[in-house]
């Protein structure tokens, strides 16, 4: 027994199989989980082992998983799926000239964490051992591999579910599917994996057979919990699993200071950032890099993409999708925030106001029924019920025009400003006005028709409905 964990790292991720049933043309380890793919979640929990080789082994859909990868990541195809055992014999070659310990993953695996994965590793090194197995003691009744000791308590072997007998069905150490090896006896091992078997495969498992029998000590370390154990082989397995790594999230944020209420009906992406003290209400979802301070308040029913909220914003009942929410402003009910929005201090997008591309100044006000797009307003700006700013002036031969609001502008119900136009500071407009040229600082601008009053009118038009 030793405590070195100073030998080189190498990660081998098994990512070649096609998932059948699935029942989908898009490899079973593309699919989506929380914003994340499959695969990707058994990369994000690897990445903090710091191997000095990562392989991800490629096979069904191989250009489709390889274009999701990072950039710079090894890559080695199974030409043939022939089981695991041969998708382990694609990745030696990518391995060549290696010298230290050997983590293998399933790529399907997207429940393992981090820790789970440093404990076999760490046990594996501790006890010195030539090949270890992830075993996750778990429900005798479910169909699972079991780990095999002989009587030193060293792996003799691992034995599918349906060719155990009664008494190895009730060990309860049931394998995970991750494996550790020393990289120079996985090379002399694998050339001995015989595909003598019902289904004509190559099995990974065989490997620890083989070591044991040359007398390496083979380890089976005890570790994760049995949620570790889901694989994904149906879309129903793929719900589960996505249950389960959210409340995982969830859990993680109100044990840091978070306030979820209604948790049940609450989803954050994992890459999602939520600081302590924030209050995420029910309903509300969080999605892919958004960032939400502590002291805002987010929901209910709001979705939330790629958007920063700061401390003491409150968003109720709207979507934002690459939006800024400044500090202390408020969205909603119903506001649509589109890409570019940026409200700054104090601001306000109020209920059915949708903003696009547009800078709203500290403490200015779009209250309600209005629609800003291309836009720059200054500080203290409000604006009238039903404003819209005519962005696209096709005649012009440039696309979208800008407006520009200065500070402290007031402007009337259902005023359409006519891009590119300008307001200077304190200007005015009148209610129904359509301003098309610029209105000078502390000017008010009325542009709309002169009204007529035609007197005795209702009483012609009834008489004109009776001839018919």
């Amino acid at each position: 027994m030793t405590t070195e964990s100073a030998r080189p790292l190498a990660i081998v991720v098994l990512a070649a199989g096609k998932g059948t049933r699935m029942k989908s043309e898009l490899p079973k380890i593309l699919h989506p989980v929380l914003g994340r793919t499959v695969l990707g979640w058994v990369l994000a929990a690897v990445e903090p082992l710091a191997a000095d080789r990562l392989v991800v082994v490629t096979g069904h859909g191989a250009d489709q998983v390889e274009a999701s990868l990072p950039g710079g990541t090894t890559t080695a195809r199974q030409v043939t799926q022939r089981g695991s055992g041969d998708a382990v014999a694609a990745a030696l070659p990518a391995l060549e000239g290696f010298a230290g310990d050997v983590l293998v993953v399933n790529g399907d695996g997207a429940l393992f964490t981090t820790t789970t994965m440093q404990a076999i590793v760490d046990g594996h090194r501790t006890w010195q051992s030539v090949a270890s197995a992830l075993a996750i003691r778990g429900d005798v009744a479910l169909p699972y591999g079991r780990i095999i000791r002989g009587e030193d308590g060293r792996i003799e072997r691992i034995v599918e579910a349906k060719d155990a007998t009664p008494e190895e069905l009730a060990v309860d150490e049931l394998n995970a599917g991750i494996y550790c090896f020393d990289a120079d006896v996985l090379r002399a091992a694998v050339p001995r994996l015989s595909d003598d078997n019902a289904n004509g495969e190559l099995y990974i498992t065989d490997l620890l057979e083989i070591a044991a029998g040359d007398g390496g000590r083979t380890l089976g370390v005890v570790a994760g919990d049995a949620d570790e154990l889901i694989g994904i082989n149906t879309r129903a397995d793929l719900a589960v699993v996505e249950q389960i790594a959210r409340l995982r999230i969830l859990e993680e944020l109100m044990l840091a200071g978070v306030t979820i209420s209604m948790p049940h009906t609450v989803l954050v992406e994992p890459t999602v950032t939520v600081q302590p003290d924030a209050v995420i209400l029910p309903r509300t979802i969080l999605r892919g890099r958004t960032r939400v301070d502590g002291g805002a308040v987010v929901g209910p029913d709001s979705e939330l993409v790629d958007t920063v909220v700061e401390t003491g914003a409150t968003v109720e009942r709207s979507v934002a999708r690459e939006a800024r929410i400044g500090a202390g402003a408020t969205v909603g009910p119903f506001a649509f925030l589109r890409p570019n929005a940026d409200l700054r201090e104090g601001s306000k997008a109020g209920a059915f106001v949708e903003i696009k591309n547009s800078l709203i100044g500290a403490g200015s006000k779009v209250p309600h029924l209005s629609y800003i797009g291309d836009a720059t307003l200054g500080t203290g700006v409000n604006i009238g019920a039903g404003n819209i700013t005519a962005n696209y002036r096709p005649e012009l031969g440039r696309g979208k025009q800008r407006t520009t609001i200065g500070n402290d502008v007031r402007t009337g119900s259902d005023t359409v400003l006519v891009a590119p136009v300008t307001l200077g500071d304190g200007a005015w407009t009148g209610a129904g006005s359509i301003v098309v040229q610029d209105v000078p600082a502390g000017a008010l601008a009325i542009a709309r028709a002169r009204q007529t009053n035609i007197e005795g009118f209702s009483e012609r038009a009834l008489q004109q409905q009776a001839k018919h």
